[in-house]
């Protein structure tokens, strides 16, 4: 089967590349899927080099999120049989032709959305639900910044939020990146991620501010939202992509009344197994009734993974970039 290994952390994913490896058969307690389409996340590209918080043994194949069809099923499993489409993931393994996963771990695709799609969603809307729900427990009406809008989770928050009645302001870099999202999803307001956007946002929300921001950026944006957010507000944190790790003052908190709180979906989910499933099925119901659907910005094959990679790499995507195979 060909398959995307990373045999060396190196720069510039100088240690990864296409492989042909031996099918692996499902154990105990396992299933075999013939993966249609994965998907591509940035701990994809982090881990490459070693530069992510999990670092698998080496060799491993990359893909945290795939789409397709069980073909083979191990001893012990019961629920599901060959041919039954799926969706899953694990922290590795999703960018090859066939992936033995947990049988567990598994959910079943959704009819209304097609393998790229599928491939698409369960990270990024994960992330957003754990965000806004158990997180920031976003109430109907709420005023929510969310900054990188256009990546694949930021455009998924968007989504999510408008379907739980918040009010969505999206900031993003570039008009054309802005333009898509009020296109494809229609939020109250978009806005440039450029400095003294927080003037823009206490203009948009009558002077009080942001009641939730939503922060997968860092750096300066991180700053600059801690002088928009309402009394009261909860500050998301969701990674750092600009690079920088800021750090704030806690006086800052103390005066307007403000949370900062710390955001890891799948740790959420390993630490509270039975809030994890219901966080699962409020998202697949939420597909399931139309109300939430993810956006694919490109979907190559696998030999391309370098472009796919390049896409995220560059800042281009708005929504998920996805590898066919």
């Amino acid at each position: 089967m060909r398959a995307l290994q990373v045999r060396e952390l190196l720069p510039d994913h100088a240690g990864a590349g296409l492989v042909d490896l031996p099918v692996p058969a499902p154990g105990p307690g396992e299933v075999r899927v013939r993966v249609r389409a994965a998907a591509v996340n940035f701990p994809d590209l982090l881990m490459t080099r070693g530069a992510y918080q999990l670092k698998p043994d080496l060799p491993f194949v990359s893909g945290l999120e795939f789409a397709g069809e069980i073909d083979a099923v191990g001893d012990g499993v019961s629920g599901w049989g060959t041919g039954d489409a799926v969706v899953g993931g694990n922290r590795f393994g999703a960018m090859a032709e066939y992936a033995v996963v947990p049988a567990a771990s598994l959910r079943r695709k959704p009819e209304t959305l097609s393998w790229e799609e599928a491939a698409a969603y369960p990270v990024a809307y994960l992330t957003a639900y754990v965000a806004l729900v158990r997180c920031a427990r976003v109430e109907l009406g709420e005023w929510l910044l969310v900054h990188g809008a256009a990546g694949g989770v930021g455009l998924a928050t968007v989504d999510l939020a408008r379907a739980l009645g918040a009010r969505v302001i999206a900031a993003a870099s570039s008009a054309e990146k802005r333009d898509a999202i009020a296109r494809l999803y229609a939020p109250d307001a978009v806005l440039a991620a450029d400095p003294g956007f927080r003037e823009e946002v206490k203009g948009l929300t009558g002077g009080k501010g942001a009641d939730v921001i939503f922060d997968p950026v860092g750096g300066d944006v991180f700053d600059e939202s801690t002088r928009c957010i309402a009394f009261g507000g909860r500050l998301l944190v969701i990674g750092f992509a600009s690079g920088r790790i800021p750090e704030v003052s806690v006086n800052m908190p103390l005066i307007k009344g403000f949370s900062v709180v710390g955001v890891r979906a799948g740790e959420y989910g390993r630490r509270f197994p039975e809030r994890g499933a219901e966080n699962v099925a409020a998202i697949d119901a939420l597909v399931a009734a139309g109300k939430i659907r993810p956006h694919v910005h490109a979907s190559l094959d696998l030999a391309d993974w370098r472009q796919a990679f390049a896409i995220l790499e560059r800042r281009e995507a708005i929504g998920k970039v996805v590898l066919k195979l």
